[in-house]
């Protein structure tokens, strides 16, 4: 009979050990969905971006032919040998602090070698967990002491606890224009996303459009782009494509001059994923053709590449880079049928320090 009673009380006190534990983990768990709905917040549109006046020119001129570079940096994270956990892989946070550093140096000096007058920079974090908290920005802009610059906003999370093995944290993320001419003015421009619970993984997309003097009395138009990977749909993605190109069509009826460059996260030329990949028909659900039945008559997308053999862009990060992994041009330049392309490479860095190749533009004004 004492058996009996010590079984059942032993029991008893089992479930209720049991229930407390339940009861706790849907308490913690609750209060983390709580605070990452509270925390969630938006940047409202058509933000101004106060630019440095670093520049040692003003106008652009007819004459000139000009160049420009686009570089996503991969928030100083993509050795060949890293693989991040949203495409498949298993990282999620760069290998240190000092990789991380390297990896922005080694995009600066990538730019550097092509002389550019403009640059495009996407992924440039700050105050991140998965970046150890380096202000790439910061190091940047000193890198680049001479250049006007403009800076906008496009991610920044709550804390993720996701992966659990290594959390990927708070991220602060965005976009950087550097300018060897004065920016005199500049914008941040909300992109439609997700209203799902999506949206917590693709944060504040946006592009900015910075704007520079010409000899004529109208401007260039810097606009650089960082389109939705995550969380996206074909809506969105719409969506999104139709507000640029409105923005850009604009300004072209004003008689302004648009150089638009950045990560598309489309198959920029339609059919790289096939010819870059033996014919293969991969489908990462982001890589959709680039959607040129969109495109204004005033508005080309330069693919004619000076070199003979095809280059891309980006590599998929489910698994570490090596020769005949997947990979596609995502990366590009649009442009206003009044800039003239005079010529337009993909650089192959068999992505050392990103998983991003830089894009090169040499262009004059018509």
């Amino acid at each position: 009979m004492k058996k009996e009673k010590h079984r059942k009380s032993l029991l008893k006190t089992l479930l209720k050990s049991f229930l407390c534990l339940f009861l706790a983990v849907i308490v913690i768990l609750g209060g983390y969905i709580a605070y990452l709905f509270l925390s969630y917040s938006r940047i409202e549109d058509n933000q101004p971006i106060v630019a440095s006046e670093n520049g040692l020119m003003e106008e652009i001129e007819f004459e000139k032919t000009y160049t420009a570079v686009i570089q996503n940096l991969g928030f100083g994270a993509y050795t060949q040998d890293f693989t991040f956990f949203m495409d498949g892989g298993t990282e999620s946070w760069a290998v240190s602090e000092e990789s991380v550093k390297n990896c922005i140096n080694n995009a600066a000096y990538e730019a550097e070698k092509h002389n550019p007058d403009f640059i495009l920079f996407q992924e440039v974090d700050f105050d991140s967990t998965r970046s150890y908290h380096i202000n790439q920005r910061d190091l940047l802009e000193k890198r680049f002491s001479s250049y006007s610059s403009a800076f906008a906003v496009n991610y920044h999370s709550a804390f993720l606890f996701y992966p659990f093995t290594q959390p990927h944290g708070s991220s602060n993320s965005g976009i950087l224009t550097l300018s060897k001419y004065n920016i005199t003015s500049g914008v941040r421009r909300s992109l439609p996303i997700s209203e799902s619970v999506s949206k917590f993984l693709d944060l504040d997309r946006c592009y900015s459009i910075s704007r520079i003097p010409v000899e004529n009395g109208k401007e260039l138009v810097l606009f650089n782009v960082h389109l939705s990977a995550y969380g996206g749909s074909d809506e969105i993605r719409t969506a999104q494509m139709n507000m640029l190109f409105e923005d850009m069509k604009k300004e072209y009826e004003k008689g302004n001059y648009c150089v638009c460059g950045g990560d598309f996260n489309h198959d920029f030329t339609g059919d790289s994923t096939q010819k870059l990949n033996g014919g293969a028909e991969v489908d990462f659900g982001w890589a959709q053709p680039f959607p040129t039945n969109l495109l204004p008559d005033c508005i080309e997308r330069c693919d004619d590449y000076s070199s003979e053999t095809l280059v891309p862009t980006c590599r998929n990060c489910d698994i570490p880079y090596k020769k005949g992994n997947f990979t596609i041009i995502v990366d590009g330049f649009l442009v206003t049928k009044n800039v003239n392309v005079k010529r337009v490479e993909n650089i192959s860095t068999e992505f050392v320090y990103s998983d991003h190749n830089p894009v090169v533009l040499n262009f004059k004004l018509k």
